[in-house]
């Protein structure tokens, strides 16, 4: 298993870093209390721009199918939670969204990249998704994830993960 600190990076096998942040409805929301089953944790840019809301529609709609098989769902951005809440409640969101305004999670999992768009250079969020196993280490990761057909790709992951674990029980 990689030193994470090393490369710079994360990688499946690794343990996943933990968070606390502030959540949408108030309280917190953290890693650790969700040990014991698998969680999805797709980090996006920002909320209420067409792929950030088209991934957390995507996902809401699954969110019964990862239950069923179940994982927990959060989605995570710097936004605050206050504009989480304004965010679930314009499109009907059933996603945990966390905030992590200060990036500290987002940091931590190395992506706050520099981003490029109209040949602008910025600094900003690397659509991603980690998937965690119930014991804390990263299953998977999708890197620079194209939103079309992402979250049934991750519950299809998910599933492969509860059967591989009844599997080896």
């Amino acid at each position: 298993m990689a030193d994470p600190d090393a490369s710079g990076t994360l990688d499946a096998g690794d343990m996943a870093p933990d968070f606390d942040l502030p959540r949408d409805g108030g309280g917190t929301i953290s890693l650790a209390s969700l040990r014991g089953r698998p969680v999805v944790l797709y980090f996006y840019p920002q909320d209420d721009t067409t792929g950030c809301t088209s991934e957390a529609i995507a996902f809401s709609h699954l969110l019964p199918d990862f239950e069923k098989a179940g994982a927990a769902v959060i989605g995570l951005s710097p936004d605050s939670a206050k504009k989480h809440d304004k965010f679930k409640a314009k499109h009907g969101l059933t996603v945990s969204l966390a905030a992590d305004e200060e990036r500290k999670a987002i940091e931590t999992y190395h992506l706050w990249v520099e981003k490029q768009m109209y040949g602008r250079r910025y600094m900003g969020v690397e659509r991603s998704t980690f998937l965690i196993d119930p014991d804390g280490r990263i299953a998977r990761i999708w890197r620079k994830v194209r939103v079309k057909g992402h979250a049934e790709e991750v519950l299809e992951a998910v599933r492969a993960l509860a059967k591989e674990r009844s599997a080896g029980n």
